[in-house]
């Protein structure tokens, strides 16, 4: 079996559910530590007529220390629901499949989440709907793992009884390869080859949030996101 992580990040980029297509589970971590700068966790890019379009999530930081995942607020004391809404609607107004999605989305923003995680999870389920995604998704705090580092990935193996990790190689820094071979690990790495795709608003522009993959190349998505990469060693 093999099982990948991921933070619950904010409207996740392609790379994100490439590691999903390439794995039989993939443990959305909503139980370490909120990072203390800025983050994927409450922002991400599209494209607008300018270049690049940042939507952010506020969030209360200040005087709450430490924070899990788990337990950091949205703050709603602006109106940034309505203007990410507008802002999308504005720049995707002339996506193939504007109207295939983005109502959805609409509807995700408007439940008014209280934490951060809810929301980011209930977008993340939206995108796994429509890829058509085949892995398992499942909650860090479902399995009660709580360790840290490469440890936290050998729990998590553990848990579901993986004999796989699969990881992407920016990561290969942070983990202790020996450990995952002691402990009767494999640990693999996905060469992740960006992928290319039309696009609105001219010239061509990698890593931004899966949305506007899925807005201008609607079911094709899946098929983009799988074939735009290398094999898994």
């Amino acid at each position: 079996m093999v099982v990948t992580t991921h933070q619950p990040i904010f409207l996740p980029w392609s790379g994100f559910f490439y590691k999903a297509f390439c794995a039989d589970a993939l443990v959305l971590l909503d139980n370490v530590q909120f990072p203390l700068g800025r983050s994927w966790m409450t922002r991400n890019r599209l494209k607008n007529d300018k270049g690049e379009l940042w939507l952010s999530v506020p969030v209360w930081k200040k005087g709450r220390g430490m924070q899990s995942i788990r337990s950091v607020e949205i703050c709603d004391e602006k109106e940034w629901r309505r203007k990410h809404l507008l802002s999308l609607s504005q720049q995707y107004s002339n996506a193939p499949y504007r109207e295939d999605y983005l109502p959805t989305v609409e509807e995700i923003y408007h439940k008014s989440h209280r934490l951060l995680v809810d929301l980011n999870i209930d977008l993340i389920t939206f995108f796994w709907r429509v890829l058509g995604l085949k892995s398992r998704r499942i909650l860090q705090s479902q399995l009660g793992v709580c360790d840290k580092g490469t440890d936290l990935l050998i729990s998590v193996c553990r848990a579901l009884n993986a004999d796989t990790y699969l990881s992407l190689p920016s990561a290969e820094k942070h983990l202790d390869v020996d450990k995952f071979r002691r402990n009767g690990i494999r640990l693999v790495f996905a060469r992740l080859a960006l992928p290319v795709y039309p696009q609105l608003w001219g010239e061509f522009r990698y890593n931004l949030s899966a949305l506007d993959l899925l807005l201008n190349c609607g079911p094709k998505s899946l098929e983009i996101i799988g074939h735009s990469t290398s094999n898994i060693p």
